[in-house]
């Protein structure tokens, strides 16, 4: 007996599952294996945050099922939020949706909008997710290439015209995984304009919208003209308050995308912890001096990277949002064999540019939600254990 379907057959490892298992097994060997693969913050979620979860577990009311939309005080909270932010006002009824986290409404948002064989534009490289849940759905995702000749910026000149009239959806990323790539409000003026022209639906994942760096300050989607008639946003606390395991996030935007969102939501899942969406609430009403804080420890994370990669020969600038850093491979290597080498012989995990799409040969992902002392200790290994000479690994 088949116990997959065909489509379930078709899919390939999720890159991360598969990075942890052969994480887990090196553990097990002995090897101290430091993990700079995945984005997951090593600092704790604020004191006061966690105080106020376990406040509202305290009240029996809040542990009852949750609303499929979310709790009004969360979803005024994120409207509120939109409005000191970025100056966008947003209706909680009707253009605020509570997620379990930003990744499940992602992969939601295809199946609310994309019927088999519709075209999903999808940046190259991105967030896997985008991609997969796309094929699952049995739509077909056409890739729009991101060059640092264009800053990371999709051309959306080259997209054929008989591609563009069979899309229902484009995804955006700003600041993105994994380029890092951070975007002004321009380049979502002209996506609007592009999805208007053409009936394109488009989503702005923001989950790294507040993890900016110096006085860069991430743009929302939602700012540009004409943006609520045809585009939906993404937002997350997980990186802006470290509350990655909390799954907690949102989406806003055009009320019609939104109503699309919660049929698929409410038939396939519940809303999030009630207790978990009222200390989301308290966070995003408090002020941001815990995010300036952590913002600046990431700076300085970034240039112990930077500094370490530049001893091997490989040149990478710093980035203004995300906390990641973005790297072409040293000359003579494949993303995969030089992120295999690093993991042999120094025991450091780095994620390679394929992972999320083609045009991601060439380049590997370094995350820098680890410890300081353990990114100093990685970049160490690499360019001692993996003899480091006259500038080529």
């Amino acid at each position: 007996m088949q116990y997959s379907s065909r489509r379930v057959a078709q899919i390939p490892p999720y890159v991360f599952a598969e990075m942890n298992k052969k994480k887990a097994r090196m553990i097990q060997e002995g090897v101290d294996v430091i993990d700079l693969g995945i984005g997951d913050p090593d600092l704790p979620t604020p004191r006061p945050i966690v105080d106020k979860l376990i406040e509202e577990m305290q009240d029996p009311a809040n542990l009852k099922y949750p609303s499929f939309i979310g709790c009004a005080e969360f979803r005024k909270a994120v409207a509120d939020f939109y409005g000191r932010e970025y100056g966008v006002a947003l209706d909680p009824d009707t253009e605020v949706l509570a997620l379990i986290g930003s990744k499940e409404g992602i992969a939601h948002l295809i199946p609310a909008l994309v019927d088999p064989g519709d075209v999903v534009l999808v940046p190259d490289p991105s967030y896997p997710v985008y991609r997969m849940a796309t094929e699952i759905a049995g739509g077909e995702p056409y890739g729009m290439p991101l060059t640092a000749e264009n800053r990371y910026e999709p051309r959306f000149d080259t997209i054929p015209k008989e591609t563009a009239e069979r899309a229902k959806l484009m995804f955006l990323n700003y600041p993105g995984n994994p380029t890092a790539a951070t975007v002004d409000l321009d380049c979502f003026e002209r996506a609007v304009s592009f999805g208007r022209a053409h009936g394109i639906a488009i989503a702005h994942d923001s989950a790294y919208g507040m993890v900016t760096i110096g006085d860069y300050k991430a743009p929302s989607i939602l700012q540009a003209a004409g943006a609520k008639e045809i585009a939906i946003e993404f937002g997350s606390l997980s990186k802006t308050y470290n509350m990655t395991g909390w799954r907690i996030g949102y989406a806003v935007g055009n009320s019609r995308l939104i109503k699309s969102l919660s049929v698929i939501k409410s038939n396939m899942d519940s809303g999030p912890f009630t207790p978990i969406q009222k200390a989301a609430a308290f966070a995003l009403n408090g002020d941001k001096e815990t995010i300036v804080a952590h913002n600046r420890i990431y700076r300085e994370r970034m240039d112990v990277v930077i500094e370490g990669l530049a001893a091997i020969g490989v040149r990478a600038e710093a980035p203004r949002g995300s906390f990641f850093i973005w790297a072409k491979v040293p000359q003579g290597y494949t993303s995969a064999a030089f992120a295999a080498r690093v993991l042999e012989e120094a025991g450091v995990i780095v994620t390679p540019g394929p992972a999320f799409g083609p045009a991601g040969e060439g380049y590997f992902r370094i995350s820098v939600s680890v410890p300081g002392d353990r990114l100093e200790e990685a970049m160490n290994r690499i360019r001692h254990q993996l003899k480091f000479d006259g500038g080529q690994l």
